[in-house]
């Protein structure tokens, strides 16, 4: 949303006690995301999008046993791409299989197995600490349940696959504190099934999910409305939690926090890393769950209280979207691989990677984020630190506060490895205020707003 140069000027922009007291902060960027930035290939992309492309159909109801036509055929692709990626980082991946028999279902009435492909990257310091980039790998034409007829899906959604298995490419060559997954989810056009899935799986055994982002189309750049643009991405982010109880909503009320949701700051830090590392990339954040009345694989997520949203392309050709594949009156229908701008995908691949990195790299989210200074000209934030073994490389905190009409944070400053303190004459009801972890290479974490509002949960 803002340039490099913004960010670093307005970083600087701190009140004069609090600068005369932080100590020296670590570095602002780091040059491992900035290779990250620019590591996507485009000619790689095409490759796996040409090879989705070729199944024919990936309707959640096709075909399971030919090895060259179907659902079956495509997740079994995908499986072993991962494999194959895991082998050249020495067995770095565990990929895994998770599915469930759905039916009884308007879209899926007869018993039918959704499964879906993860590849997880296991964290070296805190391994249940999770951040998650997903695509989805099912198709659809004009008629939800029609499995047998052609349907490329290039776009929708081999794109957010494509890039998904990219990103496990570049960043399985690294290491990471958290853990990273790498998901291809079935069953999302059938009703997001294959995600929620996942997300029970997850909510069962124990995952602390720092970030999920969803990746749903992100290949093309000539909307319907005729604008054409490969400089910008859409992040959707909802507000409150979809799990926040009365008596939180009713402590918003007084403190705020509606626009500082984890997934909302979810989406700030990818804005953020855009603008550090992307070349060419401007993030729009778009305040809503999703597009508007329609809704993505993030959604189950949202649904259990993680931080999740979606990307994806700013202009969209409806022409392309869920289209039996014909040409009526000279208008081409269908979500065809010629719909498919593939140095873009590598772009938002990119953003999806630095993000990843980013925050697997980071140490975990400051938790119980406190704030007092109600009648006061100062403003005091109080925080927990975690234990020395899932931050081994934490170096302190940095303190951020804007103004509350102010899409992103304005104001920092480094405190150092303290779990409180008080911004001096910075008065409490003029601003919003958050905590991020800082990592001794400089990495941080999304930036925690104070409260059961803005709380990524525990350690």
């Amino acid at each position: 949303m803002r340039s490099p140069l913004a960010i670093a000027l307005s970083a600087c922009l701190v009140a004069p006690a609090a600068a005369a007291e932080a100590p020296a902060a670590p570095p602002a960027t780091q040059a491992l995301l900035h290779d990250i930035g620019t590591a996507p290939s485009a000619a790689r992309i095409e490759a796996d999008v040409r090879k989705l492309v070729s199944f024919g159909t990936r309707h959640t109801l096709s075909d399971t046993q030919s090895d060259t036509r179907g659902i079956g055929a495509a997740r079994r692709w995908v499986h072993a791409e991962f494999e194959r990626i895991s082998a050249q980082c020495g067995g770095c991946l565990e990929v895994i299989d998770v599915g469930d028999t759905i039916s009884g279902e308007e879209r899926i009435p007869e018993p039918t197995e959704v499964v879906s492909v993860l590849a997880i990257q296991r964290g070296t310091a805190d391994p249940g600490r999770y951040v998650i980039m997903s695509g989805d790998i099912d198709s659809r034409v004009s008629d939800v349940m029609d499995f047998t007829s052609d349907s490329p899906g290039a776009n929708d959604n081999a794109s957010g696959v494509a890039g998904t298995l990219e990103a496990a490419r570049i960043l399985s060559k690294h290491r990471f504190a958290g853990t990273i997954v790498y998901a291809a989810l079935s069953g999302e056009e059938q009703g997001l099934f294959g995600g929620k899935i996942v997300a029970a799986r997850a909510q069962k055994e124990g995952w602390r999910i720092e970030a999920m982002l969803n990746n749903d189309m992100i290949g093309n750049i000539a909307g319907l409305n005729g604008v054409i643009d490969n400089a910008t991405a859409r992040v959707f982010a909802e507000g409150t939690r979809a799990n926040e109880t009365a008596d939180e909503a009713k402590q918003r009320r007084f403190t705020g926090g509606e626009l500082d949701s984890p997934t909302r700051s979810l989406a700030r830090y990818i804005d953020r890393m855009a603008d550090l590392y992307v070349p060419n990339l401007d993030v729009m954040m778009v305040y809503r769950l999703d597009r508007f009345g329609r809704g993505g694989h993030h959604r189950p997520f949202n649904d259990l209280g993680w931080p999740a949203v979606r990307v994806m392309e700013t202009n969209e050709n409806y022409n392309r979207q869920h289209q039996d594949l014909r040409t009526e009156d000279g208008v081409a229908y269908g979500d065809v691989i010629e719909g498919v701008d593939f140095d873009y995908v590598a772009k938002l691949t990119a953003l999806n990677a630095v993000s990843l990195a980013g925050m697997a790299s980071a140490p975990p989210p400051p938790a119980e984020v406190s704030i007092e200074g109600a009648v006061t000209a100062d403003t005091t934030l109080k925080w927990t630190r975690p234990p020395a073994s899932q931050a081994p490389d934490l170096a302190g905190y940095k303190v951020y506060w804007r103004l509350t009409t102010e899409p992103q944070w304005t104001h920092s400053v480094y405190v150092g490895d303290v779990t409180q303190h008080t911004l001096e004459n910075v008065v409490i009801d003029n601003y919003f205020f958050g905590v991020a972890a800082v990592g001794k290479d400089g990495s941080e974490s999304p930036v925690v707003f104070p409260g059961a509002a803005g709380s990524f949960g525990g350690y």
